[in-house]
C-alpha cells in the first residue's frame, strides 16, 4: 500500500509531498524528464543494468550448467558458496566491496558498479536457471556429443534453445536487480556516474523533491512489466 500511494502522489501539484493530492498535474514528469542530472543517472543505471544482465546471465547460466552436469560432492558447497550473496545483508557487502574497490580504484566507475551489481545478480540466474535444467533431459547432448558435437557446441546448439525461457527469465530478473539496487550503489556510485536510486536518495535526504515520486512509480511500472513479463515466459509451454 505505501508503494500504491506514491502513484497518486507523483500526480500531485503540491511542492511537497500530501496525500491526498490537493491539485492533479504531471510538472513533476515533466521536471523528471527535463531535468539533465536526472537524465544522466537514468542513463548510467540503465547502462549498468544492462551490462550486469549479460554478465551475469552468462556468468550464471554457465555456473548453473556446470553445477547441473558435474554432480560431485562438491556441488551442494559450490552452490551455497554462490547463494552467499542472497545470505549475507547488503550492508555487509556493500562495505566489503567499497574496501575491496578502494584498492582497486573501482569505486565510483561504471565498471566497479557492474561488477557489484553482478555480484547480487548471479545467484538469482544460477537459480532460475537451475530450475529450467531440472526438467531437462541431458541424454539429449549426450546424444548430440555421441554423434561428434563438441560439449560447447552441444550446450549451444541441443541444451540453451531448450532451457531458454528460463534463460529469458534469468536476464530479466537480473536487469531488475541491478535497476533496483540502492545500498551497494550508496557505497561506489558517485560524482558523475551515480546511479538513479543514489539520486533519489540523496534527493530524499536533502530536500523532499516530489519529483521522486514520479520516479518511483516509473520504476515501479517497469518492475511491474518485467516481472509480469517472466512470469508469461516461465509459463508458456517450451
Amino acid at each position: 500500500m505505501p508503494s500504491l500511494l506514491v502513484i497518486p502522489l507523483s500526480f500531485s501539484d503540491s511542492r511537497y509531498l500530501a496525500f491526498p493530492p490537493p491539485a492533479w498535474s504531471t510538472r513533476w514528469y515533466a521536471a523528471y524528464f527535463g531535468a539533465v542530472e536526472w537524465r544522466d543517472a537514468t542513463r548510467t543505471s540503465f547502462v549498468a543494468a544492462i551490462l550486469t544482465m549479460i554478465i551475469a546471465t552468462v556468468a550464471g547460466t554457465l555456473a548453473a550448467y556446470s553445477l547441473h552436469s558435474a554432480q560431485s560432492r562438491f556441488t551442494r558447497a559450490i552452490y551455497a558458496t554462490f547463494m552467499l550473496p542472497l545470505i549475507i545483508p547488503g550492508i555487509l557487502i556493500a562495505i566489503g566491496i567499497f574496501l575491496l574497490f578502494a584498492r582497486l580504484g573501482l569505486n565510483n566507475t561504471l565498471t566497479g558498479i557492474v561488477l557489484a551489481h553482478s555480484v547480487m545478480a548471479i545467484p538469482l540466474v544460477v537459480i532460475t536457471v537451475a530450475s529450467g535444467l531440472k526438467g531437462y533431459d541431458m541424454n539429449q547432448e549426450m546424444v548430440a556429443r555421441s554423434l561428434g558435437a563438441s560439449r560447447p557446441w552441444a550446450f549451444l546448439t541441443v541444451t540453451l534453445p531448450q532451457i531458454r525461457i528460463s534463460v529469458i527469465s534469468a536476464a530479466l530478473l537480473a536487469f531488475i536487480t541491478s535497476l533496483d539496487e540502492v545500498v551497494i550503489s550508496l557505497f561506489i556510485a558517485g560524482g558523475e556516474n551515480a546511479t538513479l536510486t543514489r539520486r533519489m536518495f540523496n534527493a530524499l535526504r536533502d530536500e523532499i523533491d516530489p519529483t521522486i515520486a514520479a520516479i518511483s512509480t516509473l520504476l515501479i511500472l517497469l518492475s511491474v512489466v518485467l516481472l509480469g513479463l517472466t512470469q508469461l515466459l516461465q509459463r508458456s509451454p517450451r
